[in-house]
């Protein structure tokens, strides 16, 4: 039986041409890509032109606008500290209460030292941000704004050029964690007024130790990372040359397949949606339907655990992921579901589909035929859906 991959938002497959491009930087071309010498000079070539194929995934207006980094946390943390640091006059930080823990660990130590007042904004049933609340918090105190672009466990995307906007009528500064968005929907970042932008290589068939920080021309930067010359002295460190290429090859065939992630992948997970919604009672979708990434689905369940959903998953051969931030010895729900106000009797169902352009048609097949049986062999084990179907005297209703 053939393992069926569905956790892209995880991580995703390091595509075969990605792979080929980056082989002859372990070897023969292992030059250091700062050195001189001919030996040098040809992978800084290559690393120059990598960061142009970087540059046309995010229609950034220039090539040095993009720092390479060891992935999206660092970028994350860069943005944020480098932003208090040029700022000294502004304490103050706005993010949401659903942002990916780079962002939220790193805002709570903040606030926890005293070196900043942060904002932590909520959302709706939809994961959509409270755009009241976000102006309100808006002031000449906000060093930066920080929001991602899309979120990884619903999907969900904000309208974040506007936010962008609303930011600079402050003189804040603007950052977005486009991880998940980056590849999977358009990005022209020359026309907007967002100032920096964090992605990282492995969600979207590159490799994984590689990310990068895109940074607007002229705004001000202060280091995470400090040595040597590299990266324009933005980021210390030789370079990971092999990791860049990679990234490079990697961006040039996101936008290469810009058009099939937004249509047979998105059908893809259209379909899954649809037949699950059919055949499955006491089911929602967790996210705006209308204004998310195209291969993400987040399902909960009503009275049974995620985590066994899982389990009998993986046996059958599909792999997906839990909704919630569950880790060993614990069952707290996710932040992002706790933030849109799920409800406790779905809190703890939820699954992630995550798609990719190498899935299949056969994948979702598979899933449909696999997934209602688990679903219902579960209830029958749960005391909790028994009472609630005799609250309905009846099976309960679809959702």
């Amino acid at each position: 039986m053939t393992a069926i991959y569905l956790d892209n938002n995880a991580t995703t497959r390091t595509d075969p041409s990605v792979v080929e491009a980056m082989l002859p930087y372990f070897s023969e071309s292992f030059g250091n890509a700062s050195s001189a010498h001919s030996f040098g000079a040809s992978v800084g070539e290559a690393v120059k032109a990598a960061r142009q194929q970087l540059q046309a995934l995010l229609g950034a207006a220039h090539d040095h606008e993009i720092i390479y980094t060891s992935g999206g946390t660092e970028s994350d943390n860069a943005a944020i500290l480098s932003a208090l640091e040029a700022m000294p006059d502004r304490n103050e930080i706005v993010t949401s209460k659903v942002e990916h823990p780079a962002i939220l660990s790193l805002c709570e130590h903040l606030e926890k030292t005293g070196r900043a007042k942060v904002h932590f904004i909520g959302v709706d049933k939809l994961g959509q941000l409270d755009i009241e609340a976000y102006r309100a918090a808006l002031s000449d105190k906000v060093a930066i704004v920080s929001l991602m672009w899309a979120n990884n466990e619903t999907g969900t995307i904000f309208p974040i050029e506007g936010l962008a906007e609303l930011a600079k009528q402050h003189g804040a500064l603007f950052h977005t964690d486009a991880v998940q968005a980056a590849g999977k929907t358009s990005i022209v970042l020359k026309d907007s007024a967002i100032d920096m932008l964090s992605l990282s290589g492995h969600k979207l068939h590159g490799p994984k130790g590689i990310g990068a920080l895109y940074v607007k021309k002229g705004v001000r930067f202060k280091p995470l990372i400090r040595g040597g010359h590299q990266e324009r002295a933005r980021r210390g460190g030789t370079e990971n040359v092999p990791a860049i290429i990679g990234l490079g090859k990697a961006a040039e065939l996101a936008l290469a397949h810009m058009a099939e992630e937004q249509g047979r992948v998105k059908e893809m997970r259209d379909r899954l949606e649809k037949a699950v919604l059919q055949r499955v009672p006491n089911c929602l979708v967790n996210g705006d339907r209308n204004d998310r990434l195209p291969n993400t689905l987040n399902l909960a369940f009503e009275y049974v655990e995620s985590e066994a959903i899982l389990l009998h998953l993986n046996r059958a051969g599909v792999a997906a992921s839990s909704g919630s931030a569950c880790t060993s010895g614990s069952m707290e729900p996710s932040h992002v579901l706790k933030a849109m106000e799920v409800p406790e009797a779905a809190l703890h169902g939820a699954v992630r589909f995550s798609f990719s352009r190498d899935n299949q048609a056969s994948d979702v097949d598979r899933v449909i035929e696999t997934l209602p049986p688990i679903v219902e062999k579960l209830r029958e084990m749960s005391p909790f859906w028994a009472d609630a179907e005799k609250k309905t005297n009846d099976k309960p209703v679809f959702a």
